[in-house]
């Protein structure tokens, strides 16, 4: 459904991104942050199916150069550590922030932003440094403790898993006590439960619903979930 396109951020440089363009009655933008392998199958079919819930999705790849191809698998275990040097070198989504604002500037309004994994924390960043959002949605990322004195500007969830062996259950609780204002979700799950590497339908199911829902209300855009 979706094409590659290239966009450019504020200081010039290309980035290149999946573009979904909505199928159904607009609903909004969506910005869609991929997880530390960057813009695989899974990130583009979802981005797929949000678009026929009626948003128009950009997935930018947050690590790689423009002219890198995006994965052609959801994991690939011999590169995990090539990858996970790369988010490191990153801060851990600091230096990605202007690909997301550039793919937050590319969508008309009112635009949201969802995030798993290193692109949940990348969402989390995106909540309290990007400008232009109504919302966001941060899916089980790791680093988010990291940044937990940081106050989300717009309407801000967090999801993660209850037997996640990478997350210990003592951040999610440190995150909570920073924020007791937020929806802090805990699933009866392990990690990356939206990805087919960790997939536990109900938890995804129910994630993705109360992320529309939280879509919906902020944006004061009416659909159905």
């Amino acid at each position: 459904m979706g094409d590659r396109i290239t966009l450019t951020t504020e200081a010039g440089e290309a980035v290149a991104a999946y573009h979904a363009p909505q199928q159904d009655a607009r609903r909004g933008g969506l910005v869609m942050l991929h997880a530390i392998w960057g813009v695989t199958p899974h990130i583009r079919q979802l981005s797929d199916s949000l678009a026929d819930q009626g948003y128009e999705v950009i997935a930018p790849s947050l690590l790689d150069d423009a002219d890198t191809a995006f994965p052609a698998t959801d994991t690939d275990p011999s590169i995990l550590d090539t990858r996970m040097a790369l988010g490191e070198a990153s801060g851990w989504g600091v230096t990605a922030l202007p690909r997301v604002q550039a793919a937050i500037d590319a969508l008309e309004g009112p635009v949201n932003v969802m995030g798993f994994c290193y692109g949940g924390t990348v969402a989390w960043l995106a909540a309290t440094r990007c400008s232009g959002l109504k919302a966001a949605s941060c899916f089980y990322g790791g680093n988010i403790i990291d940044f937990a004195a940081e106050v989300p500007t717009v309407p801000t969830a967090l999801h993660f898993g209850k037997t996640d062996s990478l997350i210990p259950l003592a951040d999610v609780e440190a995150i909570r006590s920073a924020h007791p204002d937020l929806p802090v979700f805990v699933y009866e799950a392990g990690h990356a439960f939206v990805a087919p590497s960790g997939h536990h339908a109900d938890s995804a199911r129910l994630g993705l619903l109360r992320t529309l829902q939280l879509f919906h209300r902020a944006s004061g855009v009416r659909g159905e979930a």
